[in-house]
């Protein structure tokens, strides 16, 4: 067996979950046997949930990339290390084996180092789905550079926020992206953010697109003229920084529930073990597989699984450049056909926009080298399910319900693909070493099964988060004082009768958006930068293809000569400054929103009004004005 801890019975399961329950330290101590060390620890795990304080390997020394290229490159140097899918099907894809991926990572991990970049540095990478993606974060990790990704989909004021939040010192990005039939100018973009942002002294610019971009001297550089000086010196190696096992590998920020978005920090040992051990479990990986992740890598999917834990498997990663639905809703099934795809790994979200185009697209493709099938970002609904287990895999592959987060660093609760059962829209059981409790309002465990309540980790994980970057109280009053020494997923939680799990949706102020969380405060902040809105308010809503969409309460203190252009010109607001991802599918315009006499908004009234809900909206009479409800009622969208 390639992989000695890998699970393939149901009894295996319960032993190892047993064992990594009963002796965390010998059973994490003995998977990470299995890995490249310069150094090995003096001890497994320290930890302490009330400062917090999570250390994993201590004293071990490694390199990640070690572990994801130069071992493979001695085992398996023509192995395909990742196949790319251009967003263009008439475009030729590009397939790179461990031996190529090795040298083109050592070749930019060159250019970084020669334009000043090195250990402990943070790297903005804002870049479209290329293969450069994965070679521009393995040379960070290689030179020992925080790298820290911002999906492509992001607006200049998102990305100067987080460059300035990083202090980051360089931006690697491309002149432009290709995303369906849109040409996104990610240069532009990135020169608008570094108005603001004197950290920044170099910008890498890779050529994708051929548009026109503005290079300013002494900054900007062309990606292929660097690697252009490399190549005339012939080099093509890179000696690995050697680093500790709880330095930071990166930074990836994400949505809270208050306004500015935070900097979730992972570090290099416990993470490479857990997203390889997770990848190797949960999709059943077989050397030879060709796995598929449709996520982008400017998330924390795309990092975990398409980047390490893929890679430091020694496996072949499939990345797409484009949407599933362009040129037509066949796409992922093309690709399937064309690659003959093993594990496909997508978002509920995907799945209900191509159901929308019925079984059409699918026919004449060949889909049986599917063994495997995954959902990630959110619930699956169970209709959706039934979809992907009938026409997709032909009621003969495994679907794994995968729940995680950005913080978790991987899986924490799914099914293993063929081992343990599935239940459609459950993420049924915890892997090895995810210890979760359900909680209630007052912080009580609830015990037994056929129970629902807050989810709870009691325990650490060798991915969980460390800190959030630059203010670990933030971390702290996140994650860790809500529960005493638990952490806290933000997560409602169904266990059934067979101590299976159901994820029930956020128990915060977060929304889940087709797979990726927004904040309602940070939404709320960018709808009342628009000149005429004087307050808003904003909660999810039941979407069919989304899973939540946003719904947005408007004050509103200008005359609307057009409702519907002054829609669009809030959305545009919001697009400018977080991103066309976070715009609301409804606003509302009212004239008063429910507020507590204490000036507190009553989401959950809102709440209520836009899932339907008129019926139960509990006790108005506390309201500063109840009579506000009435009038929203009436108009509601």
């Amino acid at each position: 067996m390639p992989y000695p801890y890998q699970i393939t019975t149901p009894g295996a399961y319960q032993d190892a979950y047993q064992k990594s329950i009963d002796t965390p330290e010998k059973f994490w101590g003995e998977i990470a046997e299995n890995f490249r060390w310069q150094k090995k620890w003096n001890e497994v795990l320290q930890w302490n949930f009330k400062e917090p304080r999570i250390e994993w390997f201590r004293g071990a020394k490694l390199n990640i990339t070690e572990n994801c290229l130069d071992r493979w490159v001695e085992k398996q140097p023509d192995t395909p290390a990742i196949i790319w899918e251009p967003n263009d099907p008439a475009e030729a894809s590009r397939t790179l084996t461990y031996i190529e991926l090795y040298e083109k990572v050592c070749q930019f991990a060159q250019v970084l180092r020669d334009n000043g970049a090195k250990r402990g540095d943070r790297i903005c990478i804002y870049m479209p789905m290329v293969p450069e993606l994965a070679i521009a974060i393995l040379a960070c990790a290689r030179i020992g550079a925080i790298h820290s990704v911002v999906f492509g989909g992001f607006s200049s004021q998102s990305i100067a926020d987080r460059i300035k939040d990083a202090q980051c010192n360089i931006v690697v990005t491309a002149d432009g992206g290709f995303r369906g039939n849109k040409t996104i100018p990610l240069k532009e973009i990135v020169d608008d953010a570094l108005a603001t942002c004197p950290s920044v002294k170099k910008v890498i610019v890779l050529t994708r697109t051929g548009i026109p971009v503005s290079m300013m001297k002494d900054r900007d550089i062309w990606w292929e003229d660097e690697i252009e000086k490399i190549e005339k010196k012939g080099i093509n190696e890179f000696e690995p920084e050697i680093m500790d096992a709880e330095d930071m590998l990166f930074i990836l920020y994400t949505s809270g529930s208050t306004g500015k978005p935070k900097g979730v920090v992972h570090t290099c040992a416990g993470y490479m073990v857990w997203t390889h051990y997770t990848f190797v479990n949960v999709f059943q990986y077989q050397p030879g597989d060709i796995h598929f992740c449709t996520a982008d890598i400017g998330w924390i999917t795309g990092h975990s699984y398409i980047v390490y834990g893929p890679l430091s498997a020694g496996a072949t990663s499939l990345m797409f450049e484009g949407v599933p639905t362009w040129p037509d809703a066949g796409r992922f099934w093309d690709i399937v056909n064309k690659h003959k795809v093993n594990i496909l790994y997508t978002a509920p979200t995907a799945i209900r926009s191509l159901m929308g185009f019925g079984t059409k697209p699918i026919e004449g493709k060949n889909l049986q080298s599917i063994k495997v099938l995954g959902t990630v970002g959110e619930p699956i609904n169970e209709e959706a399910w039934h979809w992907y287990d009938e026409y997709i895999g032909k009621k003969k592959c495994p679907i794994v319900d995968t729940w995680w987060q950005t913080e978790t660093g991987g899986i924490l609760i799914s099914n293993l693909a063929g081992v343990t059962k599935s239940k459609p829209t459950y993420a049924t059981l915890p892997l090895p070493g995810v210890q979760p409790v359900l909680v209630d309002e007052k912080g009580n465990i609830i015990e037994g099964n056929g129970v629902s309540g807050n989810l709870c980790i009691r325990f650490p994980w060798p991915g969980m988060l460390r800190t959030t970057y630059g203010d670990h109280e933030r971390c702290r009053t996140t994650y860790f004082s809500t529960y005493e020494n638990l952490y806290f997923t933000g997560d409602g939680c169904l266990r059934d009768e067979e101590g299976k799990y159901r994820i029930t949706g956020r128990v915060d102020d977060v929304l889940n958006v087709s797979g990726h969380r927004i904040g309602t405060a940070e939404l709320e902040n960018a709808i009342n930068m628009h000149t005429g809105v004087v307050e808003s308010a904003i909660v999810g809503y039941p979407h069919d293809i989304k899973g939540q969409g946003i719904y947005a309460f408007v004050i509103f203190n200008a005359i609307h000569t057009d409702e519907n252009h002054t829609r669009q010109d809030i959305n545009q607001t919001v697009t400018k400054i977080i991103g066309a991802i976070a715009k609301p599918d409804k606003i509302q315009f009212v004239s008063g929103l429910p507020k507590t006499r204490s000036g507190k908004i009553m989401r959950r009234i809102l709440r209520k009004i836009a899932e339907g809900e008129l019926q139960n909206l509990g006790d108005t009479t506390t309201l500063l004005d109840p009579l506000v409800v009435d009038e929203i009622i009436s108009n509601r969208l």
